[in-house]
């Protein structure tokens, strides 16, 4: 097993989206500071008096515990991207089993770089931590020591390496430490732990055990939730659509994630758009095809935002996914993706310029007369395909006369027939159809310009019925 360990340091402060300088203030003191505000000599665990001294412009917010525990459940979800092992380890870390994914991802330094990618994109600062077990991790991700080492002896000589402040000691225990000299994991390892637990109590041999991998550590999973709806308040009121993205990029990101730890693809959802002053709006994005693409998502809203003018300024939003479909994972066949699937996300950006009703399939019909054998259907269509007669996609509006030379049919010049005629008729019992008694022979034919065209004769002559591509 591979874990992944992510320490979103300064996520009392980064939830508030506060202007800079900011920080994160608990019974009068810091408890996080933004980059700003640690440059200008802000540090955890100051007074609030002092670090308004040292900076004056200062941002003070009161931390909001609930608003923590949101925002890392939101990443939760994100994470089923990368695997459906993930568990939340408060206030602040989150693990994920990245062993079983490789493959996926075509190996460590790729899933690597699409995690700190989507974590950015949230707007978090964070510490990774790679190990073996998932204590260890956490302690790697504290430390700030990145990479990873495939030799297992060398895992352990980096983890005997780590300050014991990683360990996450009380102020007691960190003052005993100090006075036996101790500082680093490893010279822990080395004394009797029957005299640790004695000293220190019994969780710590445990801990420095199960970080070794020589007793389990189980985690609980994070329980991905039966129905996604996720809320967001925006940082400040938004008076034009587009710029709505920023935010909803990140409830569409952990959305694509929890329908990928479920094996679901999305068909359609709603965003909903929170108002001061009049009733929420609801902005439906629907989907060709069951999709887990975030990327995908993203482009579908985009289109739509570009297009909308808000009734009123948005302070909130919430997504909601509204139908959803079984989805397995699908292996990459020989020659790609299936034609449905590589067409769905241009039939989605169409629909999302154009509106839904004005794209549309083609299915057949019952219908005597060519005419009236097809009709608009919304797409993809369920069914299994029906088997047809040779026909061309483009049907004129009317069909044509054509010239008749020597007892062939002329179209810039002479046609060459290459099917036998096939007999289509329409009795008077076809009142739907407004034709009457009708007959008629049809033909594909090639033109001298190499075109494919669909000819028909009656007891009028030839007429030019539809074109083939």
């Amino acid at each position: 097993m591979l874990w992944l360990a992510l320490q979103l340091f300064r996520l009392p402060i980064e939830v508030f989206a506060a202007r800079a300088p900011a920080v994160a203030v608990a019974r009068g003191r810091v408890l996080a500071a933004d980059a700003v505000a640690e440059a200008a000599g802000v540090q955890a665990g100051q007074k609030l008096s002092s670090a308004l001294g040292l900076a004056p412009q200062l941002t003070a917010c009161e931390r909001d515990p609930q608003r923590e525990a949101a925002a890392l459940a939101r990443l939760a979800c994100w994470a089923g991207r990368f695997s459906p092992q993930v568990s939340l380890a408060p206030p602040d870390e989150l693990l994920i089993e990245i062993g079983g994914s490789l493959r996926l991802f075509k190996g460590l330094d790729a899933l690597l770089g699409e995690v700190e990618a989507g974590v950015s994109a949230e707007g978090y600062s964070y510490r990774i931590g790679l190990a073996r077990t998932p204590l260890a991790a956490q302690w790697f991700a504290r430390a700030g020591v990145a990479g990873h080492e495939a030799d297992a002896a060398a895992e352990q000589a980096r983890l005997a390496a780590l300050p014991l402040g990683v360990i996450g000691f009380d102020e007691r225990a960190a003052r005993r430490l100090a006075v036996l000299g101790l500082a680093r994991i490893g010279e822990l390892l080395v004394l009797p732990q029957a005299s640790l637990a004695r000293r220190f109590g019994p969780d710590l041999p445990l801990q420095l055990a199960q970080a070794r991998g020589e007793v389990p550590d189980l985690r609980r999973s994070f329980d991905f939730p039966e129905r996604f709806s996720e809320y967001l308040e925006l940082p400040a009121r938004v008076e034009q659509a587009p710029m709505l993205l920023f935010g909803a990029r990140r409830l569409l990101q952990a959305l694509a994630g929890w329908l990928n730890a479920r094996g679901a693809g999305l068909q359609h959802c709603v965003l909903e758009l929170e108002h001061e002053d009049i009733d929420d709006a609801q902005l439906a994005l629907g989907f060709a095809a069951p999709t887990r693409d975030g990327d995908r998502l993203v482009r579908v809203l985009r289109e739509r935002l570009e297009r909308l003018a808000l009734a009123a300024p948005v302070v909130g939003l919430r997504l909601v996914a509204e139908r959803i479909e079984s989805l397995p994972g699908e292996s990459v066949g020989l020659f790609g993706e299936a034609g449905a699937q590589r067409i769905a996300p241009v039939v989605e950006r169409l629909r999302a310029r154009l509106g839904r009703e004005a794209v549309h399939g083609v299915a057949v019909v019952a219908g005597h007369r060519p005419e009236c054998s097809t009709r608009a259907v919304d797409w993809p269509q369920a069914g299994a395909p029906q088997a047809t007669p040779t026909r061309p996609l483009w049907l004129l509006r009317e069909a044509r006369p054509l010239p008749e030379q020597g007892g062939r049919p002329h179209h810039d010049g002479p046609l060459q027939l290459l099917t036998r005629p096939e007999r289509i008729e329409s009795g008077w019992w076809d009142a739907g159809e407004g034709l009457g008694d009708v007959r008629r022979d049809y033909h594909v034919a090639l033109s001298a310009r190499g075109e494919w065209l669909w000819i028909y004769r009656d007891a009028a002559g030839w007429w030019l019925q539809g074109v083939f591509g």
